[in-house]
């Protein structure tokens, strides 16, 4: 992916290039081969009196069908030692996504084509039903990363290689995870993959709040945002300024009145600063692949790392194309099913040259 190219029929260059890369894939390209995935839901008690939902791979699904052409072919498997089973892997959603979501059916249908088992964990209140703490989710949340790899790590103790990928905000928390964790993320993870995540919050949340960005994307996460945070209000009266919230137009606004301060911060910059990535890429120790678009609408270029700033464990791929988690592949109306495979070839048999 380091080298992906959006196909000719896309807009390639520019902001265009970007947003079309961007919402073209989530709203119509293809994202499974044959049936969709089927997901069996899991509820886990949280050490606060809390949920959280996880959904499962239905390993009794019908088989996907044979991958087309554009799809290119998985890597040759590694040998596995006599009694090892199945790869676990584990995919941690976006902003306000879920197991519905374009890319976690993807990586769903890859993972059920290799013979993985897969898991999606949502955060707080993502599964459908609001959860009941007086918390939520954050993109710093390495906590909660550590608490859910760690009882899946437990679990598949006597199975296979255990690998992660998060997505956007998902990506960010797993690799804040990876950072704290140091030398002992490798006892639980075999590999982490990060897409298109916001590795700086502070440059993200100017990308996201201005022009197009605040007309669209800013507008299109408040509308479930905004009704989530006044249920769990409802929940636990005098949480926080219903007003405040009300008059929230931007992602600024909203941190600033409800995910802040709900989660330990002083307010949005506090949390903007504590909760990114990318000043603390150098402590990580565990295979690591971070993906990033160089025209993501809101995670602006200039903002990526570079290579001198992370640690040799980290491979950087920052392609021209791809939007925000968009990756499109193949003829019109396309495919995201490219960006999975390339994705879990690469944690199979991490390239760290």
């Amino acid at each position: 992916m380091g080298g992906y190219r959006a196909p000719g029929w896309l807009p390639g260059r520019g902001a265009l290039g970007g947003n079309a890369q961007t919402i073209w894939p989530a709203l119509w390209s293809r994202r499974h081969l044959g049936p969709r995935p089927r997901f069996v839901r899991e509820r886990w008690s949280t050490p606060d009196g809390d949920f959280i939902d996880l959904d499962w791979l239905d390993a009794a699904a019908p088989a996907p069908d044979p991958a087309p052409a554009s799809v290119p072919a998985p890597a040759p498997a590694r040998p596995r030692a006599a009694g090892a089973g199945r790869p676990l892997l584990v995919l941690f959603h976006g902003l306000e996504g879920s197991s519905a979501s374009h890319y976690a059916l993807a990586f769903a249908d890859e993972a059920r084509r290799r013979g993985w088992d897969a898991v999606v964990p949502h955060f707080r209140g993502c599964s459908g039903e609001l959860n009941l703490a007086p918390r939520a989710y954050h993109s710093g949340d390495h906590e909660e990363i550590g608490w859910i790899l760690a009882r899946l790590r437990a679990r598949h103790a006597a199975a296979g290689p255990l690998f992660a990928v998060g997505v956007s905000l998902g990506g960010n928390a797993l690799l804040r995870w990876a950072e704290e964790q140091g030398e002992a993320a490798a006892a639980v993870a075999q590999g982490v993959a990060a897409i298109s995540a916001p590795l700086d919050l502070a440059a993200g949340g100017r990308a996201i709040g201005e022009g197009f960005n605040r007309l669209v994307y800013t507008r299109m996460f408040l509308r479930t945002m905004k009704p989530k945070a006044l249920r769990k209000l409802a929940q636990h009266p005098g949480l926080f300024d219903r007003e405040r919230l009300l008059a929230a137009r931007d992602l600024y606004a909203f941190d600033d009145v409800f995910t802040a301060p709900l989660h330990g911060f002083r307010g949005t910059d506090d949390y903007w600063a504590r909760g990114s990535a990318r000043p603390h890429l150098a402590r990580i120790r565990v295979p690591a692949l971070v993906l990033n678009a160089r025209n993501d609408p809101f995670v602006p270029a200039c903002s990526l790392p570079r290579p001198d700033e992370v640690g040799r464990r980290v491979r950087l791929w920052q392609p021209a194309h791809g939007g925000h988690v968009g990756f499109p592949d193949g003829a019109p109306r396309g495919h995201v099913l490219t960006l999975p495979r390339r994705v879990m070839d690469w944690l199979a048999a991490p390239d760290l040259a």
